[in-house]
């Protein structure tokens, strides 16, 4: 008789245990009827309507951005890196202007940027390395996947002289100019180009300061050849002021 009734309460402790693994999973399944966000952000239009039945891995219900601070991605040339690895080493690279964002519309965004994040290895396929540039966003004004230009400060110190972009000839990968010398003739000089600036570009080397440069009808010029000088005046350079005066051919 002992022995069957602890038989019995042996028996009844289990199912006892069994309904309280059924109550915590169907409290676990009510959980899940209430989706979380992982993180703070702005919330999209809903991809599935109110009463919808819906199961793991089907239509994702909607899309959540981290929108403050906003990153910018930016593929930035080999050469090019040390100078952001400076950047992301200044403690404070975010209070001043070195970064800034252009928005579509012309206007400059009022907040500066940081380097956030530089990615762990060149691509072999294009030699660039992708560097991601964070933007305070505090009345959400920028928004995801906006396609905007990332204005990075000049840091040489020295005066670049500056030509319109239009005065350089592209010759199997190679950059050249058309320089005005005795007599009107001109000769072509190949150049080493940095920055384009809008219309105008900066020149590393291969010109030097003073020396006229042609602008218009450069397709037409061969060496050797005169032109007639149509306007000269003086192109603003990078914190300096050295300057190349442009001219056209005939």
């Amino acid at each position: 008789m002992v022995d069957n009734a602890n038989a019995s309460l042996e028996a009844t402790r289990m199912q006892v245990e069994a309904a309280q693994a059924t109550i915590r999973q169907v409290g676990t399944n009510l959980k899940y009827t209430t989706i979380y966000a992982p993180l703070d952000g702005t919330i999209g239009i809903s991809q599935v309507r109110l009463g919808a039945a819906v199961a793991p891995g089907s239509t994702p219900l909607n899309t959540i951005s981290s929108d403050n601070p906003i990153a910018a991605d930016l593929q930035v040339d080999a050469a090019e890196i040390p100078r952001f690895i400076k950047l992301q080493n200044q403690k404070n690279a975010a209070q001043d202007s070195t970064l800034q964002l252009v928005m579509p519309d012309g206007s400059t965004y009022k907040y500066p940027g940081s380097v956030r994040i530089i990615d762990r290895a060149v691509d072999p396929q294009t030699g660039t390395l992708r560097v991601r540039i964070a933007f305070p966003n505090p009345n959400k004004e920028l928004k995801v996947g906006v396609n905007a230009n990332v204005r990075v400060k000049n840091s040489t110190g020295q005066p670049q002289l500056l030509i319109p972009y239009q005065a350089v000839t592209e010759q199997m990968s190679e950059y050249f100019v058309f320089v005005v010398g005795d007599s009107s003739k001109v000769t072509q000089k190949k150049v080493t180009l940095g920055a384009r600036i809008n219309d105008k570009v900066i020149v590393k080397n291969g010109i030097n300061e003073g020396e006229v440069v042609v602008t218009e009808g450069t397709q037409k010029v061969r060496e050797g050849a005169k032109v007639r000088v149509t306007s000269s005046g003086q192109e603003n350079s990078i914190k300096g002021d050295s300057s190349t005066r442009q001219t056209a051919a005939k």
